[in-house]
């Protein structure tokens, strides 16, 4: 891996590309960072609400959530965000690239080499286990550990883009095909079309 820092997202124009083979399929997938936001936030909504829930059964009320705990957690899981995009990066065997969309509030790394589906998958979710379900579980486990139940009632759905990458590649991805970025869209191709 070797990770550049791309600046300030502008507009999709800044964002690598790479040649796309001849028969490669564009993935059915948002358009335009905007449309992607807006996805993002009904699947953060749609995860947030039953973690919630779920995290008030465990600690029999509202007042957990209250404490210097939970508000360390909820700091943590913003804090750790460019340890999220790292552990995206590490992913990587090539160049990648870290952009940032304060305005949006996103950081984002975009790489544009070819990965296979179950590479791309795993990419897409490493961070989200390891600083959203693995602080979560613990919680789960030990529901007086409130700092790592309230990081991970944010950090998971925080990664609400990374579940619509694993969505798409799940649906849309034949067996054996290799997928990449190039700019803002996804590709998927069959191995035979470099």
């Amino acid at each position: 891996m070797r990770l550049h820092y791309g600046g300030k997202y502008t507009g999709d124009s800044v964002l690598p590309v790479r040649d796309i083979p001849e028969n490669a399929v564009k993935f059915k997938e948002p358009e335009s960072m905007e449309s992607l936001g807006r996805h993002a936030a009904v699947i953060s909504a749609a995860i947030l609400l039953p973690l919630l829930a779920i995290s008030l059964f465990f600690t029999n009320g509202v007042k957990p959530f209250f404490s210097i705990e939970a508000l360390i957690g909820f700091a943590l899981s913003i804090i750790t965000a460019p340890v999220h995009e790292m552990l995206h990066a590490i992913c990587f065997r090539e160049d990648v690239y870290l952009f940032t969309n304060i305005k949006q509030g996103m950081l984002f790394v975009v790489g544009t080499e070819s990965m296979s589906k179950g590479r791309f998958i795993f990419m897409s979710l490493l961070p989200n286990f390891v600083l959203g379900a693995v602080p979560y579980l613990i919680f789960i486990y030990d529901s007086s550990l409130i700092m790592p139940g309230a990081m991970g009632v944010m950090a998971i759905p925080m990664g609400a883009g990374d579940y619509l990458n694993v969505w798409n590649a799940s649906v849309q991805m034949p067996k054996g095909a290799k997928t990449f970025i190039s700019g803002m869209s996804s590709y998927w191709y069959n191995e035979g079309q470099r």
